[in-house]
């Protein structure tokens, strides 16, 4: 492995990408499929790769890309920050309030059932399983490919090296069920009269089909914060990412070296640049309004493309063979669960513009963040439910969870205490259950069809 290894990784991979965007921009059946380039890209890696046909010659070490990548990316989602606005947390409380317990609901089923399941029936038909096993539906699907990558290295490092691959495909198989599982919800929505913003799902926008964007309808994709003369913007915000990254993985070598933890890299640099975001300070004597948090996001959504792509490229096919009976059990049970949290809990737990705003949470509930907000825009172009302004405010809410999911996740599974960890987040689903029904911000009696629109309600107010 040379650094020039990694060129010709990275080049065939681009490739493979722009082939990609290149598939979903010209042909009809893909862009009604709404598949992401990079998935497409990721496919024709896996095809053409060592794995399969050995067609691309690419090196022995793309399986680790997809690490590396997460670490940068769980860095740009720290240097963003997080903000909370009192005034909008009081006015808005019923409707901000209602979709953070639903939020932490989808994750916590994630989290809870599919460890039961495993320890008290998969066993039965496939007794070498491990006990982490439970954890990789949540990794693939709530977490993504991101932290898929992830949650496998962490297992591998703890003695189950194939956690990874089956981690990667549990990703893949949440992102084709977010998309198609998604317009098929969609289509039924509108027949029903449950979506306040669209009756028609054919009025979709060429550019969510094709992926381009005509000349009058783009928008700015960052600002320059600082002066090309002194240093590239892009440069100054990608050393702003690749800083925590790097010292974070090497604060975590340290922590292993001499505590013996195996602390995830990418929790440790997630941890690093909060705290950079907050020495960076905001205001107007701090340094942050410099940084375009656009532009972070941009970097580290790119970071997410390559990384889709190396994560299915490299699936060993052997493993998830091997695996194939509980895995697919498992992928099932894991469907079953995002669409009872979709059409059991989302009504009753968002009372207006209620399946524009659990159609979201669906959709990053089985994939990428990039997923929900596809699906919200065929039925939200203008985010008029509010969904994505309500989801910048409660997220921080529920990162905390995700954090000690996986974080501690890995490391309580292989130690035996399955139970416990499912046991943790089985209480929080139902405490989130119980103050939905203290705060009166459980809508069972409210008709489904012809609820308010987010928009109504507050023009009334």
């Amino acid at each position: 492995m040379t650094v020039y290894s990694l060129l010709t990784d990275f080049c065939y991979a681009s490739i493979l990408i722009l082939i990609g965007m290149l598939i979903r921009s010209k042909l009809k059946v893909v862009q009604k499929s709404f598949i992401p380039a990079s998935l497409l890209a990721g496919f024709l890696g896996l095809a053409l790769g060592p794995t399969m046909l050995k067609i691309i010659p690419f090196s022995g070490e793309i399986g680790n890309y997809a690490g590396v990548l997460t670490i940068f990316v769980f860095a740009s989602v720290g240097m963003n920050g997080f903000s909370f606005s009192a005034k909008d947390m009081k006015t808005e409380l019923e409707r901000m309030g209602s979709h953070a317990l639903y939020k932490i609901i989808a994750l916590s089923l994630q989290m809870s059932l599919p460890i039961f399941f495993t320890s008290l029936f998969l066993v039965n038909i496939a007794p070498n399983i491990s006990d982490g096993f439970g954890l990789i539906l949540a990794a693939g699907f709530f977490g993504g490919h991101g932290t898929a990558a992830a949650v496998g290295e962490t297992f591998a490092g703890l003695g189950w090296p194939q956690a990874t691959d089956l981690a990667m495909t549990s990703a893949t198989i949440g992102i084709l069920a977010g998309v198609f599982g998604g317009l098929f919800f969609i289509r039924l929505a509108t027949k029903k009269g449950y979506t306040q913003y669209v009756d028609d799902f054919s009025r979709i926008p060429d550019d969510l089909r094709t992926g381009l964007i005509r000349p009058g309808s783009r928008r700015s994709l960052a600002s320059e914060t600082i002066s090309s003369i002194a240093l590239d913007p892009i440069a100054f915000h990608l050393a702003l990412l690749l800083v925590p990254s790097g010292i974070g993985y090497v604060i975590n070598q340290y922590i292993t070296k001499y505590t013996g933890l195996n602390l995830p890299t990418f929790t440790v640099a997630f941890i690093i640049s909060l705290i950079l975001f907050v020495l960076l300070g905001k205001g107007e004597k701090g340094i942050y309004k410099y940084v375009d948090s656009n532009l972070i996001t941009r970097l580290g959504s790119a970071a997410t493309d390559y990384l889709v792509f190396f994560g299915v490229a490299s699936i060993k096919i052997a493993v998830v063979l091997e695996y194939l009976v509980p895995f697919t059990l498992l992928m099932l049970f894991g469907c079953v669960i995002v669409v009872v949290n979709l059409m059991y809990f989302g009504p009753r737990m968002n009372k207006n513009s209620w399946f524009e705003r659990s159609i979201f949470v669906y959709g990053y509930s089985t994939g990428v963040f990039s997923i929900g907000m596809t699906l919200l825009r065929i039925v939200d172009p203008d985010n008029r439910s509010r969904t994505l302004t309500d989801t910048a405010i409660v997220g921080p809410l529920v990162t905390p969870l995700e954090m000690f999911a996986w974080a501690a996740g890995p490391a309580m599974l292989v130690s035996g205490k399955a139970f416990t960890l499912a046991g943790i987040f089985l209480a929080i689903t139902v405490a989130a259950i119980a103050a939905s029904f203290l705060f009166k911000w459980w809508y069972a009696s409210v008709p489904l069809a012809g609820r308010d629109s987010v928009e109504d309600v507050l023009s009334e107010n």
